[in-house]
């Protein structure tokens, strides 16, 4: 049996580095594509709906595909340092993959702005953690303007060589089902997965690994809806951190995404986003953090109107996992109490019955 040892090895021949390049690797990639069940049943509709679940990356997080990539040619350039801003996700990721290198990450996250479990994260892979009392977009600012004056290396997904690595998990989902799907569905935020999944569906076009290239549905929250009001938005607020961006980096790109293929933009409320994160969970037991579960809120209202027609195939990206952000996952949960009982087998038999 072959070890698996990440994507950059298992596309090597797709990606920008040398046969002596050193990869600096967690073996990411390889992540589920599952198929729902129960929920196109309660939507009612005949269509076909997979979840590529990118929460069981090693940091729990697609931004693992990208930052392999992003430290591996910051090393190979011989860069002592990196850094990001961040709403949570791309900090624990680039603090692991430093830590890995040996090298130091330094991190700009919003003060008060970022989930208990990525803050976590961060703090356990001994990265310099630096909060400024601003939102993301001011810390993009700051990072691009910083490096300038400092020998650290951007992660961010401005880093090209992130969009090379993330491109990967479309690469994925063609190999794994044969065929591109016919619909993509992502949340989006600083849009650079977007941009990547485009990248990579493209190219395998290109090379006729596939004959088809899907429709693009990007989604985002209501209060951080830049694509859907077509400017750019300075107080973005919502729940879903991953996604609390108004400036997104890859603006153009993204656009570019939707427009070649004939995809959209839309937006929805923090309960939908929320409701469709229990659903996942209660259905499903699929445990996504709050931003991944906009991709599925967006197909479930685009099947149920008709836009995405019946008979699709229909790809979700998740983009992280639940356990990033237990204290929104405890909320939803408040009425859920446990239940506490005498430790005998007649007050657990009647504790299932009352449960049943």
């Amino acid at each position: 049996m072959t070890h698996y040892t990440g994507l950059i090895n298992r596309y090597r021949n797709r990606l920008p580095v040398g046969a002596n390049t050193r990869i600096i690797s967690l073996n990411e990639g390889n992540t589920p594509l599952i198929q729902l069940q129960n929920i196109p049943r309660m939507i009612g509709k005949e269509v076909d709906i997979y979840v590529k679940f990118e929460g069981l990356n090693p940091t729990g997080s697609f931004k693992d595909r990208g930052m392999t990539m992003a430290v591996t040619k910051a090393v190979e350039a011989g860069s002592q340092a990196i850094i990001c801003a961040s709403t949570g996700n791309t900090s624990a990721s680039a603090a692991a993959y430093a830590a890995r290198a040996g090298i130091k990450a330094f991190v700009l996250i919003p003060e008060g702005k970022i989930a208990l479990g990525k803050l976590a994260q961060t703090l356990m892979y001994d990265a310099k953690i630096i909060q400024i009392s601003g939102n993301f977009d001011r810390g993009m600012t700051l990072v691009k303007e910083v490096a300038d004056h400092a020998p650290v290396t951007i992660v961010n997904s401005i880093n090209p060589f992130r969009i090379d690595g993330q491109k990967t998990a479309a690469f994925e989902i063609v190999d794994a089902l044969g065929f591109a799907p016919d619909y993509h569905c992502l949340p989006v935020g600083n849009a650079g997965n977007i941009t990547a999944y485009w990248k990579g569906y493209k190219e395998y076009a290109t090379d006729r690994v596939c004959g088809n290239r899907p429709v693009m549905c990007g989604y985002q929250a209501a209060g951080a809806a830049p694509f859907v009001l077509g400017e750019m938005v300075d107080n973005p607020e919502t729940v879903a951190t991953a996604i609390r961006i108004g400036h997104p980096q890859s603006w153009d790109f993204a656009w570019a995404a939707q427009r070649e293929s004939g995809g959209w933009f839309d937006k929805f409320a923090d309960e939908d986003i929320l409701a469709a994160q229990k659903m996942l969970s209660q259905y499903e037991g699929i445990f996504c953090e709050p931003a991944s579960a906009t991709s599925l809120a967006g197909a479930m209202r685009d099947i149920k109107s008709g836009k995405i027609p019946e008979g699709s195939k229909i790809v979700c990206t998740l983009t992280g996992n639940g356990i990033k952000d237990p204290e929104i996952a405890m909320m939803q949960c408040a009425d859920a109490k446990p239940v506490t009982i005498d430790a005998s087998l007649d007050a657990v038999k009647r504790a299932i019955l009352d449960g049943l």
